[in-house]
C-alpha cells in the first residue's frame, strides 16, 4: 500500500506543478501499552507502522505556498507572513502550525508546492496528525537545508498540535513516527525523550488492529480535561508530574481530591508500572504476561480513566472468550478508534470473520481489521 500512495502522490505533484518533487514518507504509529502516560512524563511503548503519509514537495518562485490534499481533493494556497490557526482548518492547521513553529525559531522557510496523501484511517488512534506534521517538518528541513535535528523536528510537530490543533498532546506520537525502527518497538521515557529499541518477535502470535470506526476528536474537551486533572493532582502532591508519584503518595491526598480524580491519577501510576513490566516480559518471551498486561490496561482505561466506549469494550470482551487471543485493549486517546489484539497467527482469518459478524450484529455497522508491520521512521524516499 505504501508504494501505491507514494506513486499516486508523485503523479499528482507532477500533474499540478510540472516539476520533480522531493518525496517523504512518515509513518503512523501503534502503541503497545502506555496510554495517557506521555503527558505525565511517563513511559510508553510505541512502534512506527507501515501505514502513513506520503508527501511530495518542491520550492516554487511564487508569493504563496500551494498544498494539495490528494485524499480530499482540496487545494490550499497561503502566504508565509502572519500565519494563524484557521477556524475549522482541519488538516491545514497541522501544516500551518509546523511552519509557524519553525518561524518562531527565527528560521526562514521559502515558498513551496506540496501534495500529500495517507493510508492511515482517520480517528483510528494511529496518529495521522503526527505523521503529517513530521512529514512536513522533515520535508522542509531537507528542501531548505534548515539544519534541524530530529529531536528539534518532533518538538516543532508537537507544538504545532498544541498551538494550531488545540490538543495538548505528549511527545509519543511524533517521537514514534520520527524515530521508528523496522520490526521494533521503542520503550520511550517521555521525560528524558530517550528510548530503548526492542526487537519484537511474538513467535506464534501477531498484532491485529480492529477499528471500531467510531471517530474521536481529541481536541474535544475530554483529552485536555484529563491532562488538567493529572497536572492538578501533581501540584497538590508537589511533584513535577504523576510519573514521580506512587499509590502511597496518592493515598495521602485521597480526602482532598474527588474520587474521580483519584481514580484517574491511580490509572496513570499503574499504567506506568505496566509499561515497564511489559518491556521485561518482552525480553523474557512471556507472552501470557504481555496479554494480561494488555487486559489490565484496558480495564484501567475503561473504569478509572474513563476514555473507552461501548464499541471498544465489546471488542475487548469478545476476545476473552477466545483461547487463541492472549490479550487486547483499546489503543489511542479513546472514545473510539482501534483495539490492539495479540492473536495466534494461524487463527487470524477465522477470528476476523467471527468478530466482523458479531460487531455488525451488535452495532449495525462494520468494524475494519488491519494487520500492520513495524516500520522505519520518517524518511526521504529514494527513487
Amino acid at each position: 500500500m505504501k508504494k501505491k500512495i507514494i506513486k499516486e502522490v508523485k503523479k499528482s505533484f507532477k500533474k499540478h506543478f510540472k516539476t520533480k518533487p522531493l518525496l517523504i514518507f512518515s509513518p503512523g504509529r501503534i502503541n503497545l501499552i502506555g496510554e495517557h502516560t506521555d503527558y505525565n512524563d511517563g513511559f510508553v511503548f510505541p512502534a512506527a507502522i507501515d501505514k502513513g503519509i506520503a508527501l511530495a514537495l518542491q520550492k516554487n518562485e511564487e508569493k504563496n505556498c500551494n498544498i494539495y490534499a490528494l485524499n480530499k481533493e482540496e487545494m490550499y494556497s497561503f502566504n508565509l507572513t502572519n500565519i494563524t490557526p484557521l477556524i475549522d482548518g482541519g488538516w491545514k492547521n497541522y501544516i500551518l502550525g509546523v511552519i509557524s513553529e519553525i518561524q518562531k525559531l527565527e528560521i526562514k522557510v521559502g515558498t513551496f508546492n506540496c501534495v500529500f496523501a495517507g493510508d492511515i484511517p482517520g480517528g483510528a488512534g494511529m496518529s495521522s496528525s503526527a505523521a503529517l506534521e513530521n512529514s512536513v517538518v522533515f520535508g522542509l528541513n531537507e528542501l531548505f537545508n534548515l539544519g534541524l535535528s530530529k529531536a528539534q523536528m518532533i518538538l516543532i510537530s508537537q507544538k504545532a498540535e498544541h498551538n494550531f490543533a488545540g490538543v495538548k498532546c505528549g511527545i509519543m506520537d511524533q517521537y514514534a513516527s520520527m524515530f521508528g525502527r523496522k520490526k521494533s518497538a521503542l520503550l520511550l521515557d517521555c521525560r528524558t525523550i530517550e528510548s530503548t529499541s526492542f526487537k519484537i518477535d511474538f513467535k506464534k502470535y501477531k498484532l491485529l488492529l480492529i477499528n471500531s470506526n467510531v471517530k474521536h476528536d481529541l481536541s474535544e474537551s475530554a483529552y485536555n480535561d484529563r491532562r488538567e486533572v493529572c497536572e492538578r493532582v501533581s501540584a497538590i502532591l508537589k511533584l513535577k508530574a504523576l510519573r514521580d508519584a506512587s499509590k502511597e503518595d496518592l493515598d495521602t491526598i485521597k480526602t482532598v481530591i474527588s474520587e474521580a480524580d483519584y481514580q484517574k491519577a491511580l490509572y496513570v501510576i499503574e499504567e506506568n508500572s505496566r509499561v515497564l513490566q511489559f518491556s521485561d516480559a518482552i525480553q523474557n518471551n512471556e507472552i501470557e504476561t504481555l496479554g494480561n498486561l494488555l487486559y489490565q490496561s484496558h480495564e484501567g482505561l475503561r473504569t478509572k480513566y474513563k476514555v473507552s466506549c461501548k464499541e471498544l469494550d465489546f471488542l475487548v470482551a469478545e476476545t476473552k472468550e477466545n483461547k487463541n487471543i492472549v490479550g487486547a485493549r483499546m489503543m489511542g486517546g479513546g472514545f473510539g478508534g482501534c483495539t490492539i489484539n495479540l492473536i495466534k497467527k494461524a487463527e487470524v482469518s477465522k477470528f476476523k470473520e467471527e468478530i466482523s459478524i458479531k460487531f455488525k450484529k451488535e452495532f449495525h455497522k462494520e468494524c475494519t481489521i488491519y494487520q500492520v508491520k513495524l516500520s522505519k521512521g520518517t524518511r526521504v524516499i529514494k527513487e
